[in-house]
């Protein structure tokens, strides 16, 4: 599989899995746990559709907390870095050094957490048979698409079947 498809299904899956709370955290961040709660309910449902033994239900879901935790983690270390900016841009006197020390801070930030996603998404890959996985990347993108629009679905490469 190609660096490019790979991220995409990563992508696909941190779409399902971030969806609501993109689409409602921000009005409010008191109201954001109970979307990440209600996100986290609403995955592991369709973990518990899509995978039969119960202990693998329950792996699953321990993976896809520590999905939901990274990102959750990630998305307040993005706002942290904006609003770091946001505070610098009002300094007349800062430095293009002072910029550049938060943007290279925000895209480290990024990488580690993208290599964190992709180590989880493959530790679940393990845990799960092809066809239990293309069920629930294909429920998953569904469930982001409630969010994001039917662009979520139709940018999404056809799954393979084996």
């Amino acid at each position: 599989m190609s660096y490019r498809s790979l991220l995409l299904l990563v992508g696909l899956l941190i779409t399902g899995l971030a969806g609501c709370s993109h689409h409602h955290g921000s009005y409010e961040h008191g109201k954001g746990d109970y979307y990440w709660s209600k996100a986290s309910q609403d995955v592991s449902g369709l973990v518990e559709k899509h995978v039969k033994n119960p202990d693998t239900v329950k792996r699953v879901n321990e993976v896809m907390g520590e999905m939901i935790a990274e990102i959750k983690s990630a998305r307040e270390q993005h706002r942290q870095s904006h609003r770091a900016l946001y505070e610098l841009n009002a300094n007349y006197s800062a430095s293009p050094e002072e910029f550049t020390k938060i943007l290279d801070e925000l895209n480290n930030n990024r990488m580690r957490s993208a290599a964190k996603m992709l180590g989880l998404r493959f530790k679940m890959k393990a845990l799960l048979t092809a066809e239990e996985w293309t069920a629930l990347s294909e429920e998953l993108k569904r469930y982001g698409s409630r969010y994001y629009g039917k662009g979520a679905e139709s940018s999404a490469p056809a799954a393979a079947h084996p």
